[in-house]
């Protein structure tokens, strides 16, 4: 006699208030030079930081694998403070460079930062009870966009978020998506500044 229950439960989302940034210290971006897959992490050396608001602010690094161009990014100095990185659209926060992530889904642009970005927003796309342990101010999903939110796109959603984690495994610039290019839509002004002598 099977011991499972007669009535799977439903995947069950508990929002505890993740910031989109969190997501920032691991970005695939399309290299500048030669069009394949990049990486933008922290630069090496540095202390990982103690709060997440601090990886808006941390020095980065690009590296292509393919072609092996490297650049650096740091915060841009103003007065006695820095102005951070803005999260947000389908470049990432710190080079400008295109997402490797993208996909058309829904008449839309999916995009992720990262794998780990794609598994976070597939276990909130696929749950059926969806439970918020948080304020939505800052919080990720509570700012997802409608479309992605809907239980009538549920299946479509998946599928473009499948299609993005099969991306974060290829590299060369024919396995670049179509929708992998420069759009302008990410937020231009840097507004996050942090005055020295901070907690970070």
């Amino acid at each position: 006699m099977s011991s499972e229950p007669a009535h799977p439960t439903p995947p069950r989302h508990r929002d505890h208030g993740e910031w989109l940034v969190r997501f920032t210290d691991r970005v695939l971006v399309v290299c500048p030079k030669c069009g394949g897959r990049a990486l933008v992490v922290p630069r090496p050396g540095i202390a990982a930081p103690k709060y997440f608001s601090a990886l808006l602010f941390q020095p980065r690094r690009l590296a292509c694998g393919g072609c092996g161009t490297v650049a650096d990014w740091k915060a841009e100095e103003r007065g006695a403070g820095l102005v951070g990185a803005k999260p947000g659209g389908t470049e990432d926060p710190f080079f400008r460079r295109p997402l490797w992530l993208q996909t058309r889904c829904a008449g839309r642009i999916l995009w992720a930062y990262g794998e780990e970005h794609v598994d976070a927003l597939a276990a909130y796309v696929d749950a059926r009870l969806r439970e918020r342990r948080a304020s939505p101010t800052m919080a990720m999903f509570a700012r997802l966009p409608a479309w992605m939110k809907s239980s009538q796109r549920r299946d479509e959603v998946l599928a473009g978020l499948a299609t993005l984690r099969s991306l974060a495994r290829l590299s060369s610039p024919a396995d670049r998506s179509d929708a992998a290019h420069e759009r302008g839509d990410r937020p231009r002004h840097h507004g996050t500044m942090l005055f020295r002598g901070g907690p970070y």
